[in-house]
Parts: C-alpha cells; sequence; structure tokens
C-alpha cells in the first residue's frame, strides 16, 4: 500500500482549503488557517487535524491502521 503524504485541509471556520504535507512518522496536533487563523484541533477520537479535516488520513493511520500515539 502507498502512503499518501499530501492532503487538502479544509478549514472548519471559513471553508478555506490548503494543500499541505503531511510527515510520515507523527501527528498534527494543531493547524493555524492560513486564511482565517483559526487554530484547528484534532476532533474528539481523531489523532490529527489530517484525519479530521483533510482528504485522506495522516500517513501513520494509513500505514498501521491506528492512531500514532500508540
Amino acid at each position: 500500500m502507498d502512503i499518501v503524504t499530501h492532503c487538502v485541509l479544509t478549514c472548519p471556520q471559513c471553508g478555506a482549503r490548503s494543500e499541505q504535507e503531511m510527515p510520515v512518522d507523527a501527528c498534527v496536533y494543531f493547524f493555524e488557517c492560513e486564511a482565517c487563523h483559526a487554530l484547528l484541533r484534532p476532533k474528539p477520537g481523531d489523532c490529527c487535524v489530517f484525519c479530521s479535516y483533510g482528504t485522506v488520513e495522516c500517513p501513520p493511520v494509513q500505514g498501521e491502521g491506528g492512531c500514532c500515539r500508540a
């Protein structure tokens, strides 16, 4: 299975979309929207902002099928 490392994040506050490169070995817990400067945090039960607001889940979840906070 190929790991996808690029993701489009959609801000839940303003709807702005931005393409981001995801780290392959870590979760990203906070992301500041480039348009409205809202601070995105993971939704309850998600390990990172990519899993909550992205077009694909983070690489650790893609590769292992589980959260990287083991």
